[in-house]
């Protein structure tokens, strides 16, 4: 499995596809039978309480895709907060277990682990 993580917009999805996954090989945010899922943090943030029980689909991908949710102003929300801890710890989980970690910032890739 392979983790890229980024910020929104941050182009992702564009390198997937340079990877030679399709649009149609993408699931947003649900998972179901397709190799690449995006918006893994919307699946922790809808149920922060199950996020652990996440793992072992998810490490079952060949790609996972999140965006970086634990940068800036800390929200006031206690079940926002708590969903970016989550997400956090889902993706260290998943790193450790992926055979390549990228991360993308303003569409360049940087592998932190592994290689493509």
């Amino acid at each position: 499995m392979i983790l890229i993580i980024g910020g929104e917009g941050a182009g992702k999805r564009t390198f997937v596809r340079s990877l030679g996954y399709r649009g149609e090989d993408m699931a947003d945010g649900v998972l179901d039978g397709r190799p690449v899922i995006f918006h893994t943090e919307r699946l922790v943030f809808a149920d922060p309480d199950s996020a652990d029980q996440l793992f072992d689909s998810l490490r079952e991908k060949q790609v996972v895709i999140c965006n970086e949710v634990g940068s800036g102003v800390i929200p006031v929300d206690r079940r926002e907060r708590l969903g970016r801890e989550r997400t956090g710890r889902l993706c260290v989980l998943l790193a450790r277990e992926a055979s390549a970690v990228v991360r993308l910032v303003c569409g360049i890739p940087s592998i932190i682990k592994g290689s493509i």
